[in-house]
């Protein structure tokens, strides 16, 4: 730690430039008070919407107004929360943000069920107006959402809920990464504390034994809260249950797909294609196995690297450059654009005491699409990470740049695709550049490494989420027993008869924080399936290819993202793409299998 700066003495080069948000803390403060001041003026328009299209569109702009300075202000407390994270002073600036902006939701919780009240012909008159024709989309998303709108009072009542809503998962998140003590494990270096953190590190050392001994002390420290940490997830589930019966939806899947307008056919075609496809993930664990020299293959081998003694350094100057040639395939705009912000005021570019951990793009609609990173030279995956969190960032640039404010901003289901796509052409052009065999196979381990944790791992979870809230909405429990079983069936059929598995392995299924927002991660699968295809029609379609991908990034939130993909070329709808990503892992493999001799 005496190597990690404070966040004081960190060169302001190596800062983001918050400048375009706020200047300053004060000049925060003043947009803070600004946005109290406009929360009142939110009821001026109640029980009126109906009454004319000039006077509904005066509310929206009015709303308008308000979401974007509540975006500006929150982004900016978050951000600077996130640099420093021990700061009291930041502490204090998001939770003042958050009471406010609890109070702004409580405030305007009648808006979209009196819009929703309008009768249709009056609102097919409003939508023909040219005075709304801005809000054209906005308002027939929000009109999609008719027959899940509540009363007024009911909406308001579920409003004032949204803090407490969060207890499952904040009780989760303190439990396990502050409340827990894993202890230390004996190293040839010293004592080294087990933690969330560490815990990734052990199970990537060479030394098996060391391995052995994190993984077993870890899920020891799991067990240990087992029924805490049961009841908490049983409670999250619950949730879901309660909100999409409360809304009038036939399952809590089909209530966190009704958003993106995804069927959940498509949910079932990732499981049942991803499902079809195991023997192959079992015959990497196989070559996997030989690789290591094991007898049998346990579950805390399954991460460490085949790759040993690949040493790459790169500046972060350097970094940007390869990217930089890396995504020249989509242009000058592109590049420059995402050039300039690297190297100029987006990214917080290293370690500082208090930051937090790994790395995010955060884009608004105000400012720029920023980057937190926590970049380490000696470690090729960061560059990746920098390439990946560019992806997002152009993506918002590009959004920003086409929309207004009321719909600019995509899905999670779309992002994922535009973080993933630069990373795939970034393993491209590293692979063609590579001088040795060791280098070629570090790469495309790591590509198949990718797609076991983005495509494998997190369709596991997905279909781990279904089956655990379909339970619930059988009117099963969800006990300690229950999700241990329902978790371990999934091990079993994911890692294959030839991997050890242990008794403590499915205390895994109650560790995992993205199930506290459920039905998320399935979007990972379905974004680097997405991804792979059209990083392959770009490198192989030129002008009208890369025009394609381009559009797509610019459409924001104007389109539902499997119209915006299919526009793109990519039919998410059919299980084809996925198909062609297990078949593209299926060629990693054997490429693989080359490299390595086994």
């Amino acid at each position: 730690m005496n190597t990690i700066p404070e966040r004081k003495d960190v060169k302001t080069e190596n800062k983001w430039n918050l400048s375009k948000l706020y200047k300053s803390g004060e000049a925060w403060e003043e947009g803070l008070k600004e946005f109290e001041t406009m929360i009142p003026g939110i009821s001026e328009y109640k029980g009126k919407l109906g009454e004319s299209a000039s006077l509904l569109k005066s509310c929206l702009d009015y709303m308008r107004e308000v979401d974007l300075l509540e975006e500006r202000i929150g982004y900016y407390a978050n951000l600077r929360l996130h640099e420093d994270e021990g700061n009291g002073a930041s502490q204090e600036r998001y939770a003042r943000y958050m009471s406010l902006a609890t109070k702004a939701a409580a405030e305007s919780s009648w808006l979209t069920p009196e819009i929703q009240s309008i009768d249709e012909k009056t609102m097919a008159g409003f939508l023909a107006d040219e005075a709304l024709s801005e809000y054209g989309i906005m308002l027939r998303k929000i009109l999609r959402y008719r027959p899940h709108i509540l009363s007024e009072k009911e909406e308001k009542l579920l409003a004032m809920q949204a803090e407490a809503n969060q207890t499952a998962q904040k009780t989760f998140s303190s439990l396990t990464n502050v409340d827990m003590d894993f202890g230390t494990i004996n190293t040839p270096d010293g004592e080294v504390p087990l933690t969330q953190s560490t815990y990734a590190s052990f199970l990537i050392n060479p030394d098996r034994e060391l391995r052995k001994t994190a993984y077993f002390q870890f899920y020891k420290g799991y067990e240990t809260h087992k029924n805490t940490l049961a009841a908490l997830y049983a409670g999250s589930v619950h949730l879901d249950v309660y909100k999409s019966r409360v809304r009038n939806y036939p399952s809590s899947r089909a209530a966190a797909l009704f958003s993106d307008k995804v069927e959940e056919t498509v949910y079932d075609n990732l499981l049942n294609t991803v499902g079809e496809n195991l023997p192959v993930l079992h015959e990497y664990y196989e070559l996997r196995r030989k690789a290591i020299g094991v007898d049998r293959l346990a579950h805390y081998d399954v991460y460490v690297p085949l790759v040993k003694n690949v040493q790459v350094k790169h500046t972060y100057s350097e970094a940007v450059e390869v990217i930089m040639e890396a995504l020249k395939p989509l242009g000058d705009e592109y590049c420059c654009t995402l050039s300039a912000g690297l190297k100029g005021g987006w990214v917080d570019r290293y370690e500082n005491k208090g930051k937090r951990s790994g790395a995010f793009s955060a884009g608004s609609y105000i400012g720029d699409p920023y980057i937190l990173m926590n970049y380490k030279e000696d470690v090729l995956r960061d560059v990746f990470t920098l390439a990946h969190e560019g992806g997002h960032s152009m993506h918002s640039w590009y959004s920003v740049k086409n929309n207004p404010f009321q719909h600019y901003n995509y899905t999670i289901f779309e992002a994922e695709v535009a973080s993933t796509f630069n990373e795939q052409l970034l393993a491209k052009y590293l692979f063609e550049k590579a001088d040795s065999d060791s280098m070629k196979a570090y790469l495309i381990g790591k590509q198949v490494d990718d797609i076991i944790a983005t495509i494998f791992r997190q369709t596991m979870f997905a279909e781990f989420e279904h089956l655990a809230h379909k339970m619930v909405e059988e009117g099963k429990p969800l006990s300690v027993e229950s999700t241990r079983k329902l978790y371990r069936g999934l091990l079993d059929k994911y890692f294959g008869p030839k991997v050890e598995l242990f008794e403590q392995s499915d205390m895994e299924g109650l560790r995992i924080p993205h199930f506290y927002r459920a039905f998320y991660v399935y979007k990972y699968s379905t974004g680097l399936a997405a991804a792979i295809a059209l990083s392959e029609k770009v490198l192989a379609g030129g002008d009208s290819a890369r025009a394609d991908y381009l559009n797509f990034l610019k459409s924001g939130g104007s389109r539902y993202p499997l119209e915006s993909l299919a526009e793109a070329g990519v039919d998410m709808s059919s299980p084809e793409p996925v198909r062609a990503a297990m078949m593209r892992f299926r060629e990693l493999i054997a490429e693989l299998g080359g490299l390595l001799g086994v």
